[in-house]
């Protein structure tokens, strides 16, 4: 994924800022941060513009008009016939619902919405893949279907001149490749709907850079369904 393109960095800082993007995702995105300065630039400027938002706002003294103003309004003289804006009991009818306006807008803020448990995914090794990359692979996929993160389940050797491809399988269609992966660490994959149509996940062996084919050219090594 590109992260020198301005709208997707832009995008991926709003979240971040905002608060939107969260768990793993957000995590991710911590991580790249250093590796990435057109990405972290975005983030410091969405950052500064919260900022604003947030900042106390000076006093200011209302005019001595104003204040003669809400003491006649307040303050009737004895005898004097009463508006109904000036009786006691409409302000505090006023000021009981205030406070219930008050009470549930800050029920709805405060409350976090519910955490969606990412997918979980386990790929196991196939036999035609046993002799050559002998691991399996546990894939998390984010509620929201934009983040993927892929781990191995033990160490493997991949010859050299070969890679280890990603591939999402849809039903009765050709499998999508999701990128290169590690057998030796975490891999992770950005995009949006990464698991659109897909029945299963698998991961094939192709020559060094990806299958030249768009298509996996190689062993399916390990795979699971979704």
């Amino acid at each position: 994924m590109d992260y020198s393109k301005r709208e997707l960095a832009d995008r991926l800082a709003a979240e971040y800022a905002l608060g939107t993007l969260r768990g793993g995702a957000r995590r991710r995105l911590q991580q790249l941060l250093p590796a990435h300065p057109a990405l972290a630039a975005a983030v410091r400027g969405w950052e500064a513009r919260m900022q604003t938002l947030a900042a106390p706002l000076p006093e200011m003294a209302p005019s001595p008009r104003v204040w003669q103003q809400v003491q006649a309004t307040l303050f009737t003289p004895a005898g004097a016939p009463q508006r109904w804006w000036q009786g006691l009991a409409v302000w505090r009818g006023l000021s009981a619902v205030a406070v219930a306006a008050t009470l549930a807008l800050a029920v709805v803020v405060v409350q976090p919405p519910p955490v969606q448990p990412p997918l979980v995914v386990v790929l196991n090794g196939t036999p035609d893949g046993a002799a050559l990359v002998s691991a399996g692979f546990v894939a998390s996929i984010s509620a929201d279907g934009r983040a993927l993160v892929l781990k191995p389940l033990g160490t493997a050797q991949v010859a050299d001149g070969r890679a280890l491809e990603l591939w999402a399988v849809p039903s009765g269609a050709a499998p999508r490749s999701l990128g290169l992966v590690s057998a030796q660490g975490s891999t992770t994959v950005l995009r949006n709907e990464i698991l659109k149509g897909a029945q299963a996940l698998a991961v094939s062996l192709e020559p060094a850079g990806g299958s030249p084919t768009g298509a996996p050219t190689g062993p399916i090594v390990s795979v699971g369904s979704i």
